[in-house]
């Protein structure tokens, strides 16, 4: 079982989108997929039509829970959706809380590691969406997953928040005791304007070994496709959007067997 997590320490840049973009489309490859939301928006729980405030099981009772995972307890969280070999494991709200429940309680920071080795032999794939914030979330994000994916948004605004992500990156990985395989994926570009054209220069200049080498662009059938609650591959399989994170799916397989490492493994 693979784990990537798609992180950044800025909002609006897309996270969600390519989240359930490289889920959907590794599904319909035929791999076992788990999304699992870590975010308290709870976008991506919203996208499939949970209600965040009702769900009687989240992410959260992960934590809640963190002294008695079993495999039963983990898979009960995990909600099947309409779509074929795509599973859900949803967020709440209450996950906001756990930065002041987290002060003095050892082993946080491996709750998301622990549960999914629990249900390691269920999926080829797991795609993990974390918040906008470095805490405890975003640690059992980064601490759980074999490969992280950092959308940024193609502005100026964007480039500051992708600094902080390596820097923290970096940090994870010291804890690590091994480096964590990043993919810098510019999303939203729009070559009609020079803020779109000046960004992607600078984020290529600047992260040259670790920029998936295309971008994702302006796409309004990823909106329409939210608004529905379908995957953007089934929304519109050959809208400009999904070409793209299709691309980039091959792309981020091709370069994982490269690293000896495929899906299921």
């Amino acid at each position: 079982m693979q784990v990537w997590t798609v992180a950044n320490q800025k909002g609006g840049v897309g996270k969600t989108t390519t989240a359930v973009s490289l889920g959907g489309l590794a599904a319909e490859q035929g791999q076992r997929v788990l999304l699992l939301d870590l975010d308290p928006h709870a976008s991506m729980s919203t996208y499939f039509g949970v209600d965040t405030d009702t769900v009687a099981a989240s992410s959260f009772t992960l934590f809640q829970q963190r002294k008695e995972l079993t495999q039963p307890l983990v898979a009960g969280i995990i909600q099947s959706t309409a779509f074929e070999n795509i599973s859900l494991l949803p967020a709440t709200t209450a996950l906001a809380t756990l930065e002041r429940q987290a002060i003095g309680q050892d082993g946080m920071g491996l709750v998301v590691s622990r549960a999914l080795t629990c249900v390691r032999d269920d999926y080829d794939l797991v795609v993990i969406d974390s918040p906008p914030l470095l805490g405890v979330l975003m640690i059992n994000a980064l601490a759980a997953c074999q490969r992280l994916v950092v959308p940024v948004q193609t502005e100026f605004l964007a480039l500051k928040g992708l600094e902080r992500m390596v820097h923290t990156l970096a940090m994870i990985s010291r804890s690590r005791k091994e480096p964590l395989a990043y993919t810098v994926v510019p999303t939203m570009f729009d070559r009609r304007t020079q803020a779109s054209v000046s960004s992607l220069r600078v984020i290529r200049n600047t992260y040259v070994d670790h920029v998936w080498p295309s971008k994702i662009p302006v796409d309004t059938r990823f909106r329409d496709a939210s608004r529905a609650g379908v995957p953007p591959h089934l929304f519109d399989p050959k809208s400009r959007g999904v070409e793209a994170y299709r691309s980039l799916l091959k792309w981020m397989l091709k370069s994982q067997v490269g690293e000896g490492s495929a899906p299921g493994s």
